[in-house]
């Protein structure tokens, strides 16, 4: 066997190190900035609108990446766009305090999520070049776990340094993360083989989205129901997590940045959790009852409005109860979302599986930015009235769950039957 194919092969051990070093970089800097940009403004709708505008590269590039991935050297897109994230945060620490603040961070949170949105599929897509066959699902799981770990320790170590030496010390490390990942990506070597195609990366993308949007509407309607549901809670249940507990922790309660840091931690502790309940439940979890996670997800959110109530000395008390309830909504979501995935995996083809998950995640993220904007509006206008906020989502939430109930009754029993 080729010595580089293995999971312990020198060419996956560089995009392992890589991935390590560059979302570490990434995790702290997306803690940081709009924190740094709550600060600055003191305007949760400068916020939400901010952040909601950011996403929108994400959305289109990550249809992009996957296309990119299949027709450029991948270890020239992963070194390439992390030594273009290094300039842009280096360009942003030079004039950051000299630029206007809204638009410097518009254009920046921009450009970096659309580098993520264009990254990662070429990272996924490095993975069955570079192990054996029957080492890729061990090898996608390293992977996937280090982006896991990263969102947990990036906030965390991201909410120390801010606190105790300012922005200035984050954008120096992840600059440092960033040139460090590509130059080491840059000794990869990844099997490539360039295709003679006519047709440009516009016309793939669009010929891929009719091809799954008409497998969506002929095959499986019932996955275009289950997008709204999961778009549905994006719009109300994550925008208002998202947007509001750094709001809250921050503006309403006034606490420390490195206790928004933690909180972050345990808002990623929750996705590991859930991945790992559910690998440990397979046997138990049904996809057509899984609207029970989202019933949980709803209740949880109105037990944190309900905590937002408790007298004004108690803020800690509140604090604790922000970060514990929304770790358990990140443990019941990341279940629902692990189940509704291998569903789609199980019973779509083979040849259709990229281009319909593309889809649909970019269908169910575009109800992210406007969700942002909403919140951050709402937190804007109604700063006396955030428990209510808290506990209106938590009743939209459960109506979505209930609408649920019934369409995933459709998928049967394991739902990954034919």
């Amino acid at each position: 066997m080729n010595h580089r194919k293995t999971c312990c092969g020198r060419d996956f051990t560089l995009v392992v190190a890589g991935q390590i070093i560059s979302l570490f970089g990434n995790a702290i800097l997306r803690f940081a900035l709009p924190l740094y940009l709550l600060k600055e403004t003191g305007s949760s709708a400068l916020f939400g609108t901010v952040t909601a505008l950011a996403l929108l590269p994400m959305i289109l590039l990550s249809l992009l990446g996957g296309v990119l991935a299949d027709r450029v050297n991948k270890r020239n897109i992963m070194a390439g766009l992390d030594f273009l994230t290094a300039f842009i945060i280096l360009v942003f620490y030079v004039l950051v305090g000299r630029a206007p603040v809204i638009p410097l961070f518009i254009v920046t949170l921009m450009l970096l999520y659309g580098v993520s949105g264009t990254y990662q599929p070429a990272v996924q897509a490095s993975i069955p070049a570079l192990v054996p066959k029957e080492r890729v699902l061990p090898a996608s799981a390293i992977v996937n776990q280090i982006g896991s770990l990263a969102s947990f320790i990036g906030p965390v170590i991201g909410g120390m340094l801010y606190g105790f030496w300012g922005i200035g010390s984050i954008l120096k490390v992840s600059i440092l993360c960033f040139l460090m990942s590509a130059v080491m990506e840059l000794f990869i070597v990844i099997p490539f083989h360039k295709r003679s195609e006519e047709k440009t990366v516009i016309c793939i993308v669009k010929e891929d989205i009719k091809e799954s949007t008409r497998f969506l509407k002929e095959k499986k309607p019932v996955f275009i129901r289950i997008c709204f549901i999961i778009a549905g809670f994006n719009l109300f249940l994550s925008s208002m997590i998202t947007i509001g507990i750094p709001v809250i922790i921050v503006e309403r309660l006034s606490m420390a940045d490195q206790l928004l840091g933690i909180t972050q931690g345990l808002l990623a502790v929750g996705g590991i959790i859930g991945g790992l309940f559910t690998a440990a439940f397979e046997k138990m979890l049904n996809p057509g009852k899984a609207y029970t996670l989202l019933l949980l997800c709803a209740f949880c959110v109105c037990m944190m409005g309900v905590g937002m109530l408790l007298p004004e000395q108690t803020h800690f008390l509140k604090y604790l109860i922000l970060s514990g309830a929304g770790m358990l909504v990140m443990i019941f979501s990341t279940m629902f979302s692990i189940q509704m995935l291998a569903v789609v995996q199980t019973q779509t083809p083979a040849h259709l599986i990229g281009k319909v998950i593309a889809c649909i995640m970019a269908f169910i993220m575009c109800a992210q930015p406007a969700g942002q904007l909403l919140y951050g509006i709402l937190f804007e206008e109604m700063s006396k009235g955030t428990p209510f906020i808290m506990i209106g989502t938590g009743a939209v939430s459960f109506l979505i769950a209930l609408y649920a109930k019934n369409i995933l009754r459709e998928l049967g029993g394991n739902g990954c039957n034919e």
